[in-house]
């Protein structure tokens, strides 16, 4: 997959933004597309530059895979990772609804 810098949805920048940036890095190529990335909830499983804090919260100030060039592709290629996450909760959900438990 190709991905082109500044080509239709594949950038977004939004320098009006009161945290921008919000990491450090990337000038003009920083693209806000994921300011949330979809990936953290993959955990440890994401594949960028995180550190886990004293309290348990996954910080991923330190990452800039969804900020810069090739991002997009780069999400794009494990977004499956995270339908089958959401299957796999969904599903669990489920069936504790269907069993009556909370």
């Amino acid at each position: 997959m190709k991905e082109e810098p500044m080509k239709g949805f594949w950038y977004v920048q939004n320098r009006d933004c009161e945290f921008f940036p919000c990491h450090q890095g990337e000038g003009e190529l920083f693209n806000c597309l994921f300011c949330y990335c979809p990936l953290y909830a993959l955990g440890k499983d994401c594949g960028g530059h995180f550190k886990y804090l004293e309290n348990g919260i996954k910080s991923c100030e330190n990452c800039m895979i969804p900020h810069q060039k090739g991002g997009y592709a780069y999400i794009q290629q494990r977004i499956g990772a995270v339908i089958r996450l959401a299957k796999e909760v969904g599903s669990e959900e489920a069936d504790r609804a269907e069993n009556g438990a909370d």
